[in-house]
């Protein structure tokens, strides 16, 4: 039988090398591998998948950084109400019962696996084009987004609403990290989408910039609530950067549309099992 550590390192390994093929969502499988294979409690397991979101959200939004694509003021408001929101989820997280906490996290990963499945099935548009009509877009039939961007100054046009949504979206995306372990970027993207006229790379990027902050405060928000577990957390975090780096050799030999797929495959197995396990026992 393998040991808790020797097996955090393989799963860490894992994690890290779909992490690198899938992108930084993938990180949301940490905790359900966790749970299954050491058995461990969601609210033990939560910290330590927020590290490793933390992780692999801060490499990337790095990149976008330095490639100049974080809208900083945007990140820096669903960020601030994130990180004020993700202390309730932990709170709320420690009052709930395990097996709820189990199906809700569940439902959570089968809404990532349909989503990405769709974008499996969706053709890729161009960068900044907001149109899905196979027919084509009359721009000037498109309703004016709460958050536009000037084109002017290629700045977004602060007005009450796009403030509201924002603000909205970064507590209840706060709230779900800390209450689930999950980064929360399932909840940004498609908003920012639906809000906003801004490129899909910059929306990304701004993502998980929000998601690396939120996901640091609710992973402190659990080591002020109780112990850590770090002879566990210490060897997977580490281990998923040994399989980013591992990943990111054969990244560009697997093409973009077969990796979301494969993303969407293995978060509807994982999530079809947890659900089943925590209800019939399976």
């Amino acid at each position: 039988m393998i040991d808790p550590i020797s097996l955090s390192i393989l799963l860490g390994l894992f994690v890290g090398f779909v992490l690198a093929i899938t992108g930084a969502g993938g990180a949301i499988l940490s905790l359900p591998l966790l749970v299954f294979f050491l058995d461990l409690k969601m609210i033990d397991a939560a910290p330590i998948s927020l590290m490793a979101i933390m992780l692999s959200a801060g490499f990337a939004a790095g990149l976008g950084l330095k490639s100049g694509i974080v809208r900083y003021k945007a990140a820096t408001l669903l960020a601030t109400f994130g990180v004020l929101c993700a202390p309730l989820g932990v709170y709320v997280a420690h009052q709930l019962p395990e097996k709820v906490l189990a199906i809700l996290f569940s439902f959570v990963l089968l809404i990532v696996s349909i989503r990405s499945f769709q974008k499996f099935q969706t053709p890729t548009l161009l960068i900044g084009d907001d149109c899905d009509d196979p027919n084509g877009c009359d721009d000037n039939d498109k309703e004016e987004p709460a958050c536009a961007v000037n084109p002017a100054t290629s700045r977004l046009f602060w007005t009450a609403p796009c403030t509201k949504r924002l603000i909205l979206t970064g507590g209840f995306s706060g709230f779900l990290s800390g209450l689930l372990g999950v980064g929360g970027g399932f909840i940004i993207v498609p908003t920012l989408h639906s809000i906003s006229n801004l490129e899909t790379k910059m929306i990304v990027a701004t993502s998980l910039a929000v998601i690396a902050l939120v996901s640091m405060a609710s992973a402190f928000s659990y080591a002020g609530n109780g112990a850590i577990l770090w002879n566990i957390a210490i060897p997977f975090v580490s281990a998923t950067v040994g399989g980013m780096l591992l990943g990111r050799l054969l990244h560009t030999k697997i093409p973009s549309h077969i990796s979301v797929l494969i993303f969407s495959i293995l978060s509807l197995i994982i999530a079809v099992l947890m659900f089943l396990n925590t209800v019939v026992g399976f």
